[in-house]
């Protein structure tokens, strides 16, 4: 398992109006002509003040409350910019949650595929225009999933904070949402 950070944390409360609604973009370069697609997902873990999680979105899914939708999947990285994009609305997320971590998992429906065997791969967190982070997934060599961010809601406050976490995985989509959210 490989691990990185870089920049700082940026924090919602005090004064400031907190990180209200953040993007994050997932971008990656379709594999070479014959070889199976590269499908890379976006997931989000959302988890309540005891450390439970309370609830998963990926693919063809949404947030119960509405509060973090998936907005464009796709299966192939074809296209030009932004393949994958997640939008997270913490102004409006419940107080009962505390904690969310988003990661990407490749899709191995074809045999096992790396971070280093797709290229291009990069993941971008935004606040408006603001960028947050950007992550060059290539950098996980031969991890198959990595969570790329934390958002944490300090006790007894109403901002969120956010956190750098690149960190790799060898996970696959079906074992990845129970090990993203271990620190």
């Amino acid at each position: 398992m490989s691990e990185s950070s870089s920049g700082t944390d940026v924090s919602g409360g005090g004064l400031n109006k907190g990180l209200g609604t953040v993007e994050v973009r997932l971008r990656w370069d379709p594999s070479p002509m014959g070889e199976p697609d590269n499908d890379l997902d976006l997931v989000a873990a959302v988890y309540d003040a005891d450390g439970g999680t309370a609830y998963l979105v990926h693919f063809d899914s949404r947030s119960p409350d509405g509060t973090i939708t998936l907005t464009r999947d796709s299966h192939t990285g074809q296209g030009f910019g932004t393949d994958e994009a997640m939008k997270l609305e913490f102004d409006r997320m419940a107080e009962a949650y505390t904690r969310v971590v988003v990661g990407v998992v490749i899709q191995q429906n074809d045999g096992r595929k790396p971070f280093g065997a797709v290229q291009n791969a990069e993941v971008a967190i935004f606040r408006g225009y603001d960028e947050l982070a950007v992550h060059d997934l290539g950098t996980l060599g031969g991890n198959t999933a990595a969570t790329v961010a934390e958002f944490v809601r300090p006790e007894g406050e109403s901002g969120w904070e956010f956190r750098h976490r690149l960190r790799g995985f060898d996970a696959g989509p079906d074992d990845f949402p129970g090990v993203m959210g271990k620190v």
